[in-house]
């Protein structure tokens, strides 16, 4: 790597595809990273010529442009988690990606283990951080299957604003699909992804879900022809222009 101007070490990781800044940042409060052997601290620069370690390994850092940066758009089947590694052995969505040139996938956001559809993954740690980081406000659109036909009081409820333990949620766009017995359907928007999150809105107004699958992130629509547990290759560019002004 050609010497180059000493950058902030969560970037410099981020942009080797080592995780997401946020993620990264944990690991140098965490003690997990070095700089020339000394434990590094958050806010520490680096360049070309130190060695940065984490947990004891030497890391590579790319140059700006030195490999392409990859998107891929993955349908997540129910029964998947979106981690590296379970201790309860159940299979990861990680598993069934396809190889990188170099760095890692990084999960734009997660899904929990019962709702399927549409991952982001990027090998690009600095586009992560900023489609994940809340002021982006992107949309995230759900297809929600509830038991029962909520009643009129409930939608408008979800629409107006519910409070939830980690803050008030609403939904942007609340638009149904089909109501009858035994289950109703729904497209729902939001600009967040707290954790269960729609599922825990709906549970706000008494509802039960019973599918949830997201449709949509951002410009990204997942493809009706994707089968779950597939994947395909997207341009980067979408999200720099759409949602990055880049």
């Amino acid at each position: 790597m050609p010497n180059s101007e000493p950058q902030r070490l969560q970037k410099l990781l981020a942009a080797a595809g080592l995780g997401s800044r946020r993620a990264i940042e944990d690991w140098i409060r965490a003690g997990r990273v070095t700089v020339n052997g000394r434990v590094a601290e958050l806010g520490q620069r680096a360049s070309a010529g130190d060695e940065v370690r984490v947990d004891g390994a030497i890391v590579t850092l790319a140059s700006p442009g030195s490999s392409p940066r990859r998107l891929l758009l993955y349908n997540k089947p129910v029964g998947q988690v979106t981690t590296r590694s379970d201790p309860q052995g159940r299979p990861t969505v990680f598993a069934s990606l396809p190889p990188t040139q170099s760095g890692r996938w990084i999960s734009i956001g997660r899904l929990d283990i019962g709702t399927s559809g549409l991952l982001l993954f990027t090998t690009d740690g600095e586009l992560a951080h900023r489609l994940m980081h809340p002021s982006s406000e992107i949309e995230r659109e759900y297809r929600v299957t509830v038991r029962g036909t909520p009643p009129r009081e409930a939608i408008d409820r979800l629409r107006a604003g519910v409070t939830l333990y980690d803050g008030p949620a609403r939904f942007d766009v609340i638009t149904p699909e089909s109501a009858g017995a035994p289950d109703a359907s729904f497209r729902v928007v939001i600009r967040e992804g707290r954790n269960r999150e729609v599922r825990r809105m709906w549970e706000a107004v008494g509802c039960e879900v019973t599918r949830l699958s997201r449709v949509r992130y951002g410009p990204v629509e997942l493809p009706k022809e994707l089968v779950p547990g597939s994947w395909r290759d997207i341009p980067v560019e979408t999200l720099d222009r759409a949602v990055l002004g880049r």
